[in-house]
């Protein structure tokens, strides 16, 4: 069976003209975080907006994220795939599309208020995020020198933190309203008033998302007509059986683990966020979404900050400080009262900042050839953001909507980060026969 490209050695030399010719691309790679950024974090707005419009509970909610994330799971091998055989400008070109195709879904599934369609529609996006992820993670890690690698992919998803800011303020000013009622104020409506206000609510994603469909078919044909260098290919084809013999590194085997946790976290926190802001810091609707946006501000100011801090500290030694810190934080989530709560979620944005692209980078040192081998299974690790935040809002309704309780899914993920960053990161490789 085909399989996933391979890349021997980073493309950039020491010459000044070569990082200059590589500029450009690096731009282009870096908008790519951007913009995945915002359709994640925009997840965050439309659980609740969606869970208001469609009359859903806590866990229907979630299906938003697992309907993403599972397709991380699904496509991370044939996104793989696609790039051995097509390269990494017809991948991200094809990314987009599929990305661009999601967004424009929204239209229909607001004008029918079926959830089914939303679900659809997110899919697809996911469907076209990974081929994006799945191309430009380890782009950002070979357009330099190999002892760059983690920097330049901590500069690069630093615009994935700008998108963490925007996305939220988008979706608070355009997407919620800021009208609610409760289960009872509706059924005492009559039906007419009842389905014109649900169907106002539903009808609010869309502009949003059409302009984010234009804006991704825009970057396309940009990218068309942008010169992209080619990693060299070693050979045209590998086997099924070489995503098997990557786990022999122990290394990146626990790296998939770790990020399994650490986007089920980050999804986790964000999923919640408004809603534990209404409950546990009393904010009404729209307050609760503009906090979500400091949390997108720390998270960014976490990442440009971690990029400076690795230039002093180790990157597994800052990752394991960072999880000790968050999971103190997500006790406080846990056990505090009002205000404290949500400063707490809010300083976890800064230091979940750097986890991602960290334990990416560390799970993919020294493979060699098997880079996007490694890309690739580390991709489909983001499946834990299809999985933990459903198991959070199982926790949440069992608990008569106590969003708090469900704040323990995250400490335990944090735990599992900090194994990774004190003796998991370690490359140990075990040869095979």
């Amino acid at each position: 069976m085909a399989g996933i490209p391979t890349q021997a050695q980073p493309i950039a030399t020491e010459n000044s003209g070569s990082r200059n010719q590589y500029l450009i691309p690096f731009i282009l790679i870096t908008s790519l975080f951007f913009l995945w950024g915002l359709a994640h974090n925009l997840n965050a707005i439309l659980i609740p907006h969606l869970k208001k419009a469609c009359e859903l509970n806590n866990r229907q909610s979630t299906l938003i994220d697992t309907s993403v994330f599972l397709a991380y799971f699904l496509m991370a091998v044939p996104a793989g795939i696609f790039l051995k055989k097509w390269g990494y400008k017809n991948g991200i070109i094809t990314g987009l599309l599929i990305f661009a195709l999601g967004a424009f879904l929204f239209i229909p599934a607001a004008n029918t208020r079926m959830y089914e369609i939303f679900l659809l529609a997110l899919f697809i996006i996911g469907c076209g995020l990974t081929i994006l992820e799945t191309a430009a993670n380890p782009y950002a890690t070979i357009l330099g020198k190999p002892e760059k690698a983690t920097f330049r992919l901590n500069l690069a998803a630093s615009f994935n933190g700008l998108a963490a800011i925007i996305a939220p303020l988008i979706g608070t000013q355009f997407i919620l309203s800021g009208v609610e009622f409760t289960g009872s104020e509706l059924a005492g409506m009559p039906d007419v008033e009842r389905l014109a206000y649900l169907s106002e609510e539903a009808a609010a994603v869309k502009m949003p998302f059409i302009i984010l469909g234009g804006v991704l078919l825009l970057c396309a044909i940009i990218t068309w007509f942008v010169s992209l260098p080619e990693v060299k290919q070693e050979s045209p084809k590998t086997r099924i059986s070489e995503f098997i013999s990557a786990f022999r590194h122990k290394h990146l085997s626990r790296a998939v683990v770790a990020q399994f946790f650490y986007v089920g976290a980050q999804v986790c926190v964000t999923s919640f966020f408004i809603s534990m802001a209404k409950q546990g810091g009393g904010m009404d609707e729209k307050t609760a979404g503009y906090y979500l946006g400091m949390y997108g501000f720390l998270f960014m100011a976490g990442r440009f900050a971690g990029t400076f801090f690795m230039n002093y500290v180790a990157p597994p030694r800052l990752l394991s400080i960072y999880a000790v810190l968050s999971v103190l934080l997500s006790a406080t989530a846990i056990f505090g009262d009002g205000a404290y709560v949500i400063y707490s979620l809010g300083a976890l944005g800064f230091f979940m900042s750097i986890m991602f692209p960290t334990i990416f980078s560390l799970g993919v040192k020294g493979l060699g050839e098997e880079i996007k081998t490694g890309s690739s299974l580390l991709i489909m690790s983001i499946a834990g953001g299809a999985i933990l935040p459903y198991l959070m809002g199982t926790i949440i309704d069992m608990n008569n909507n106590n969003v708090q309780t469900g704040y323990f899914v995250p400490l335990i993920c944090f735990a599992v980060i900090l194994y990774f960053g004190l003796s998991g990161y370690k490359v140990r490789s075990q040869t095979t026969d």
